[in-house]
């Protein structure tokens, strides 16, 4: 069961407090477009919670710069955007109807829009990202289980369940007993590190840390992982 609470901390603003039984420990989370939130293992009190975001407020207040940072950087659609994904690529289309429309075929997201139209109309932008991230969710629900599927067969690992979401700040998890959750923002992606992603989460099925044994596990299936890792960086769970 799924418990939230917001509380305001001075010099921060609102910050959710989240109780779920998945939560084995206090721990800090934020995303840009998210804000900031603290995960809070279900038999936790709420005061303590509170407690523990009073105690971390300086290093909130820096890590809150960056995310501003990074929300100030989000990528605005307009004519001259370039946007693709795996399979499918943006176009923005302004025409002589008078509303706003969207369609998705023959490889096309496709936006059509009144010629003159201001694009920073609001919910406009927020419409595009709705349409690309449904076009990203039916791509990764197509090709994330079933490669998945064949890397666990080639490296003789074993999962349960996979599924597919649209993940604030995780790019893949594995819970304790081999359900796996894939981030539909991979399908932005270049394959080799899509591979690697999903070969991190199955090494979880048998390492369920980031132990040295992880890694050198991780390093037995999947060649360069340092260098995929540093290339990882320039992309985000967001845009």
């Amino acid at each position: 069961m799924k418990i939230e609470k917001k509380i305001r901390l001075d010099g921060l603003g609102e910050v959710t407090l989240k109780k779920d039984s998945r939560f084995k420990r206090l721990s800090l989370r934020m995303a840009p477009n998210k804000g900031i939130w603290i995960n809070v293992p279900t038999l936790l009190d709420w005061q303590t919670a509170i407690d523990f975001a009073q105690s971390h407020k300086d290093w909130i207040a820096k890590q809150n710069l960056k995310i501003q940072a990074k929300e100030n950087q989000n990528l605005f659609f307009d004519l001259d955007t370039v946007f693709k994904t795996k399979y499918h690529e943006l176009r923005m289309n302004p025409c002589n109807e008078n509303r706003v429309s969207a369609s998705v075929k023959q490889c096309l997201i496709q936006i059509n829009y009144p010629e003159n139209f201001d694009l920073k109309t609001e919910g406009f932008q927020d419409f595009i990202k709705k349409m690309i991230i449904e076009t990203l969710r039916k791509e990764a629900q197509y090709v994330l289980p079933k490669r998945l599927e064949e890397l666990a067969q080639s490296f003789g690992f074993k999962f349960n369940k996979v599924s597919v979401r649209n993940a604030s700040t995780r790019w893949g998890s594995c819970s304790g007993d081999n359900n796996i959750s894939l981030n539909l923002h991979l399908m932005r992606l270049p394959e080799h590190l899509i591979d690697m992603v999903l070969l991190h989460e199955l090494c979880h099925t048998i390492e369920k840390n980031h132990s040295k044994s992880f890694w050198d596990l991780l390093d037995k299936v999947c060649d360069n992982v340092p260098a995929k890792r540093k290339e990882m960086k320039a992309y985000t769970t967001y845009f």
